[in-house]
């Protein structure tokens, strides 16, 4: 088990999905987490499921709104310290065909796929760059963001440009000690797949050489190894977590 004893970690998206499957582990790792997510009800069952543990706080927040993200940054250092870990796990998509789509949907998936990871990034980055510590910084982006994926023009360019802002911020932070990664998860079973009908999901499946979709627990275990003392000297870096559906060189 990787050791976070005193790391204090950041993570949106943390109710569900992949951002739980994240906060879950660097809970049994040691860190302190800041849950962040919008939605109280779901903040309410991941908090009952960790039992409460004194080393989470939880911050209801909608990272696609300025000013919200500002208080739960005064409310993070205030009641934690300084971040030495974030992870940007926010994301959400519908797939349709682009001529389909219009000027609404496009701002509602940039914002919470893009624009989210930019605010909540610009808030503690500098931070980082101040501490003689560094820090750790992991993206969730998509396969979708490296290859394109049929019916998701939004949300692939969205998710293609936080893997071009991982690489830029970690030119930028590499002498202060501060690493920024991305992984980019395949499909995935979560609630916000299983909310979405596929009709095609059982040759999606067979078209995984490993056979079966991934699970929040194979991408959180990517994140915190990213996030770790043993990936310092691992930076600007993209890794897939699709079991092997994707093999970009």
């Amino acid at each position: 088990m990787i050791d976070l004893k005193g790391e204090i970690a950041v993570v949106t998206g943390g109710a569900s999905g992949i951002g739980r499957g994240v906060v879950e582990l660097l809970v049994q790792c040691g860190a302190v987490v800041a849950i962040v997510d919008r939605d109280a009800d779901a903040m309410a069952v991941t908090l009952e499921g960790l039992g409460s543990a004194p080393e989470v706080a939880a911050f209801v927040t909608d990272v696609t709104v300025l000013d919200e993200v500002h208080e739960m940054r005064r409310q993070v250092l205030t009641d934690l310290g300084t971040p030495t870990i974030l992870v940007n796990s926010v994301g959400w998509d519908r797939p349709m065909p682009f001529p389909d789509t219009d000027p609404a949907f496009w701002k509602e998936v940039l914002d919470l796929n893009l624009l989210s990871t930019l605010t909540v990034t610009h808030e503690f980055f500098g931070l980082m760059l101040e501490q003689a510590r560094g820090g750790r910084i992991v993206n969730i982006a998509s396969e979708a963001g490296r290859i394109g994926s049929l019916h998701e023009a939004l949300y692939s360019s969205a998710k293609g440009a936080v893997i071009a802002l991982t690489k830029a911020l970690a030119r930028e932070g590499a002498r202060h000690a501060v690493t920024v990664n991305c992984v980019c998860p395949g499909v995935i079973d979560t609630p916000l797949y299983r909310s979405m009908p596929d009709p095609h999901a059982a040759s999606r499946v067979r078209a995984i050489p490993m056979r079966r979709l991934g699970i929040p627990e194979d991408v959180a275990a990517a994140v915190v190894f990213l996030a770790s003392p043993g990936a310092a000297y691992i930076t600007g870096q993209v890794l897939s977590v699709s079991g092997g559906l994707t093999m970009v060189g």
